[in-house]
């Protein structure tokens, strides 16, 4: 074994490799074959030796060769460091830490990416020589030797904080506990670079908050007020940064200097650096959402609401400026297309996925003191109207191209502020709009895709106005610019005006239904002559629609404008290609919207489902064979879309199902590693059950033991969306099969049980779904559940009284009294949790349920004659009591 004594570098392999690196940085070389060459190199166990040697020592070798062997080092021990004769790994941390003072700078900052990647791998405990090294680096007064330390344990700070704030044997403290001290005397430092890194480093430990930080909080924050002025804006921004965190994790640190805060974060949010600014900015959104008391910055606004309105005019750099000219002539390129994320299916009260597309969008000055602007009127209301107004009427005045730019930043303002303030500007609606339906004609497009996105801020209103001929006539007048905008020639208006649109129908619904004909000749009418990007969110307001007038949308005329254009689209796109996603999504909506009007189409479109997934199947074993790489996208968008034929058709499914293999099919989705593909072959399963139960009878066990294995999952946390579904699937089968789930049952209900003893740490519609299903196993298999009631009926009850009420959750009760009817001794400790679980329903619509209830609960009444009754009953809350007088119980 070689060690570290002994290992010398060979000249011929320095030479190759050097040679290598010297071809790699040159922009005509092929990159790839020396690639594949230096990759050759990895096979020896002393490669990464040569790399550290030619990075520490190679004296006459450029700095972009070195540079160039240590990031390719940094790169390596990533994935190799662990396996490494620990003779070379010793090796290489020496050579590297010589290096911690080199002259040059970028060999400076390339040994702290080096160092901090060994420390991710191999931790502090590993290498107790860096530590020394830092600190001695640190305590010289050379710059280079104290830029060198500083830059890596930044690095480190970044990377991983948490390894400074954990015990290392030998150490008297944390290593926090020793650097910290410094950190804060590099504040004084009359070097910039040492007190950016000294600040930056600090800042990586606000939101872990060590004791060591907590302690010395009062000694960092004099600090950060002695750096709010410092003249590099780097710093100024940092303090800002460190403002904004400290407000997220514990707004109390800073409440003794909170008006000296302000003014300081006032003058940075209209720092000459926009970064410095966008960063101060960030402050106003976490006061507000930090729920501190709303009186220490009210006297600010006035001060406040002019900077954050300053801000919200485009900046001449802003990159929208210039997408702003693009016009739908032009193709969009594959850059422009955002990537998508469908949602797979999911059966519940609270959905798991957040559509929120902002994210993708670049976040600026502008969107931040917009949104600032927007969480400050949630707080002070139309307290902030008489601020804002003047000003925002004083840039609405302005009529020259010069000062469009302003016009624009008023139109944001009053979409900021639409639902904070809309009591102050609601009885000035009509005026608003009336303003706003001619900006949606203007010259600039900006101003006409922004006058978009605010009228659809107001949207609720406009349409809660509708209760006369003045608010309908206003509500036609915003539905037709709207209209005229999704035809706009450029881009940037067509995106903005199809989503103001597609609010609007989701708050008009049925409002929607005299304007259908209009509205599907605009959307067809787009739908033909939108770019690729553009055109998934005209798929979205066609699905949004088909959301908001449901079967309105099965008339002959209708149909003949919305298909044959989907359908063309339909046969034009390949299997496998991507922009099919937001087409299958489109026809779920319009499947479940149609209902039994959509079996003219359905069959080709069930057939072309199966064959996607089938081909998808393939494509996961045999990519060659299926001509295609695997993308499970297409999988659970597919079987979205067969549960949405199955929520349209109803029964009418089972004609489709019966001669096709998609049991099979389903059967190895349901088994499939990806979470997502589960989720919504799980979904299916269940709408199956619902409306064709004897399809799915031939493999009944084998998909009730997989949906029961789905809700023993000892991942149940990273996959609740999986878990909700399969339970939710069990529930459907069981009251369509009843005893013939008897096999699995108790493996369900042992699954169950404790999901609803945890109620309070899971998601809210795992918990009701395992109520339900436990509801209805309890119904079809009484006999069964019974003997083990006592051991769930209060969190069973407990979770029943948090469920609206409805269908699923009269099967529930009907359960619920069918096992007690068996086994009355088994409620008995649970009585109150029942009465109240009864009495959390508005009203029973079922009859006979009714009747039931009224049966258990008299049942018990005579069943506890020494005083036990009126001692439950003496425990419940009047409101309780009041409710169960429904049942003629007292």
């Amino acid at each position: 074994m070689a060690t570290q004594a002994l290992w010398q570098p060979k000249e011929e392999g320095l030479r190759e490799i050097c040679g290598l690196l010297q071809q790699n940085i040159s922009p005509t070389s092929d990159k790839t074959r020396i690639w594949q060459q230096l990759q050759h190199f990895t096979q020896f166990p002393d490669f990464n030796n040569y790399l550290a040697f030619i990075f520490a020592r190679s004296q006459g070798t450029s700095v972009e060769i070195r540079q160039a062997a240590g990031l390719l080092l940094k790169n390596n021990l990533r994935s190799a460091y662990k396996s490494m004769d620990p003779a070379y790994q010793q090796y290489i941390k020496s050579e590297l830490l010589p290096c911690l003072g080199a002259a040059d700078k970028h060999i400076r900052t390339t040994v702290g990416t080096i160092i901090s990647a060994i420390v991710q791998q191999g931790r502090i405990l590993g290498w107790p020589e860096l530590l020394q090294a830092l600190m001695q680096c640190l305590d010289s007064n050379d710059i280079n030797h104290m830029e060198g330390a500083m830059d890596t344990l930044s690095k480190i700070c970044e990377d991983i904080p948490q390894e400074l704030d954990s015990d290392v044997p030998g150490l008297a403290g944390r290593p926090i506990d020793v650097f910290l001290p410094r950190l804060f005397q590099f504040f004084q430092s009359p070097h910039a670079s040492l007190r950016k890194l000294s600040l930056g480093s600090i800042n990586q430990f606000i939101m872990l908050m060590p004791t060591a930080l907590y302690l010395s909080m009062d000694q960092f924050l004099r600090g950060l007020f002695v750096l709010a002025n410092d003249p590099a804006a780097d710093i100024r921004k940092l303090v800002c940064s460190a403002f904004v965190q400290l407000i997220e994790v514990n707004p109390s640190f800073l409440e003794p200097n909170m008006k000296s805060i302000i003014e300081f974060m006032l003058q940075a949010s209209k720092d000459n650096d926009d970064e410095v600014a966008l960063e101060a900015c960030e402050f106003w959104s976490a006061y507000g959402e930090a729920q501190l008391n709303p009186e220490l910055l009210r006297e600010f606004l006035q001060r406040l609401i002019p900077i954050l309105l300053s801000n919200m005019v485009y900046a001449n750099d802003d990159e929208s400026l210039i997408d702003a000219e693009e016009d739908d002539s032009q193709p969009d390129r594959d850059q422009d297309i955002r990537p998508r994320f469908h949602s797979s299916r999911f059966h519940g009260s609270d959905d798991m996925n957040d559509d929120d597309d902002d994210s993708l969008n670049v976040w600026n000055l502008r969107k931040c003191s917009a949104a600032g602007l927007d969480i400050i009127s949630n707080i002070y209301r139309d307290g902030i109207l008489p601020t804002l107004m003047p000003l925002v009427e004083a840039k609405l005045s302005t009529s020259d191209d010069e000062t469009w730019k302003e016009r624009e930043a008023a139109v944001l303002a009053l979409g900021a502020v639409a639902e904070g303030c809309i009591e102050g500007l609601y009885p000035h609606l009509a005026e608003i709009v009336a303003y706003l339906i001619p900006v949606l004609d203007d010259k600039f497009p900006l101003l006409r895709s922004i006058t978009c996105w605010t009228l659809s801020r107001f949207s609720k209103f406009i349409v809660q106005g509708m209760v006369n001929q003045k608010g309908t006539e206003q509500f036609n007048k915003v539905l037709m610019g709207l209209l005229r905008r999704i035809l706009d020639t450029n881009k940037r208006v067509q995106e903005a005006a199809c989503s103001a649109f597609a609010t609007l129908e989701e708050e008009a619904a049925e409002e929607m239904v005299p304007y259908l004909e209009t509205i599907l000749q605009h959307l067809m009418c787009a739908f033909g002559r939108y770019q690729r990007r553009n055109l998934r969110i005209v798929y979205d307001a066609i699905s949004t629609l088909a959301d908001a007038v449901a079967v309105e949308l099965n008339q002959p005329r209708y149909l003949e404008i919305l298909m044959p254009p989907l359908i063309a689209k339909w046969q034009q796109l390949a299997d496998s290609d991507k922009d099919l996603f937001p087409l299958l999504e489109c026809f779920t909506s319009i499947a479940q919207a149609l209902g039994t009007g959509f079996s003219q189409f359905a069959g080709p479109v069930f057939q072309r489902c199966l064959n996607i997934i089938q081909l998808q199947q393939l494509a996961k074993v045999d990519p060659t064979s299926a001509g295609i790489q695997y993308d499970k996208e297409f999988v659970v968008c597919s079987l979205d879309l067969i549960s949405g034929l199955a929520e349209g058709l109803g029964g009418g499914i089972e004609s489709l199902v019966s001669q096709s293999n998609l049991r099979d099919v389903l059967l190895q989705c349901c088994v499939d590693d990806a979470p997502d593909v589960r989720q919504s072959a799980l979904a299916l399963l269940g709408d199956l059950a619902r409306v064709c139960p004897v399809y799915l009878r031939p493999s009944l066990s084998n998909f009730l033991n997989i949906a029961a294995k789905q809700l023993g999952s000892p991942e149940l946390q990273e996959s609740i969306s999986v878990a909700n579904n399969a339970c939710w699937a069990i529930g459907e089968l069981a009251i369509k099969v009843r005893e013939e789930v008897s096999p699995v049952l108790m493996t369900v209900i042992s699954c169950l049980v404790p999901i609803l003893h945890h109620a309070e740490g899971l998601n809210r519609s795992l918990v009701e779904n395992s109520a339900i299903t436990l509801g209805r196993l309890a119904w079809v298999c009484p006999e069964l559940v019974s003997p083990h009631m006592e051991h769930f009926m209060q969190p069973w009850c407990a979770a029943l009284s948090m469920i609206r009420d409805d269908v699923e959750k009269e099967d529930a009760f009907r359960g619920l009294c069918a096992i007690v009817r068996l086994n009355p001794s088994g409620a008995l400790n649970s009585l109150v949790y029942m009465c109240r679980a009864i009495a959390s329903w508005q009203v029973i619509r079922s009859e006979d349920l009714h009747n039931e209830v009224c049966q258990v609960l008299h049942a018990y009444k005579q069943m506890l004659r020494d005083g036990s009754w009126e001692r439950c009953l003496s425990a419940l809350e009047p409101p309780v009591k009041d409710k169960l007088s429904k049942y003629e119980v007292r």
